[in-house]
């Protein structure tokens, strides 16, 4: 790894100063940012870290929704969501091992939208607001495709806030190894309509599946989405599994997510 600065700063403001010097970059949880640095893929000169920030951390349920700040780390968001969001909760308690969810945060996750990982779906299925120190972005707006998203050069993600479904449930095929979502479904019930998003299958990452979303809608069972495919062009094909499995896959995990809903 090459030499670098290492700032920590204790407000949002003092981060976004420090984030607009040359060769700056954020660090959240550092899960993907520092093994990318180890290898030499990535060379920042500054390091901006954003889990000394206070207002950036923690669980709080208020009119709008569920709030957690940004450098909220997974294993908090389990215990802090538990009461108020039971499928929020499951999601961030089955993210990687002990050590990744006590430092992985969050907003490090949705801020590289990895197209394997867990938060994205949560935020997509639920229809939350991303806020960033400069403006509120529904999740529709937010996911741009793999690894992009909607933030502008010197943007951070400083809380997310998710409404509260009347049910909802997330799940999800291990890829063993890494435990990443090889596919993930998260569905959320509203009064309003159904919402479900997959992550891990898409080769433009996070999406959702409307079709689902109006059966499920129409009545809320397994059985709602028997009649319906899933087309496999633009999805991913690796040695984990090819693109017609994570199509199958999607219908499946669809399924079993509306069975955990209940």
């Amino acid at each position: 790894m090459h030499n670098f600065e290492f700032v920590k700063p204790s407000t949002v403001a003092e981060a976004v100063k420090a984030l607009a010097g040359d060769g700056a970059q954020p660090l959240s949880g550092g899960q993907t940012l520092l093994p990318t640095m180890k290898q030499r893929l990535a060379a920042p000169e500054v390091l901006v870290s954003l889990t000394g920030i206070a207002e950036m951390q923690g669980v709080c349920m208020g009119d709008s929704g569920l709030a957690i700040g940004a450098a909220t780390t997974h294993a908090t968001v389990a215990r802090g969501a538990a009461a108020h969001y039971p499928a929020l909760a499951a999601l961030a308690g089955g993210i990687g091992d002990p050590a990744v969810r006590n430092r992985g945060t969050i907003g490090g996750s949705i801020a590289n939208n990895d197209p394997a990982a867990c938060y994205p779906s949560a935020v997509l299925g639920s229809g939350a607001t991303v806020i960033t120190n400069r403006r509120k972005i529904a999740a529709d707006d937010y996911f741009q495709g793999m690894f992009t998203t909607a933030l502008e050069e010197g943007e951070i993600v400083t809380s997310v806030v998710f409404p509260v479904p009347q049910k909802a449930a997330y799940v999800k095929f291990n890829q063993p190894a890494s435990r990443f979502a090889l596919t993930g479904v998260f569905v959320a019930k509203y009064a309003g309509g159904v919402r479900v998003a997959v992550t891990g299958a898409s080769n433009d990452g996070v999406f959702r599946w409307t079709e689902a979303e109006a059966a499920l809608s129409a009545e809320f069972s397994p059985s709602a989405i028997s009649g319906l495919t899933v087309d496999a062009s633009g999805m991913i094909s690796d040695l984990h599994g090819s693109a017609a499995y994570r199509a199958n896959l999607v219908k499946v995990l669809t399924g079993r997510a509306v069975a955990a809903a209940h």
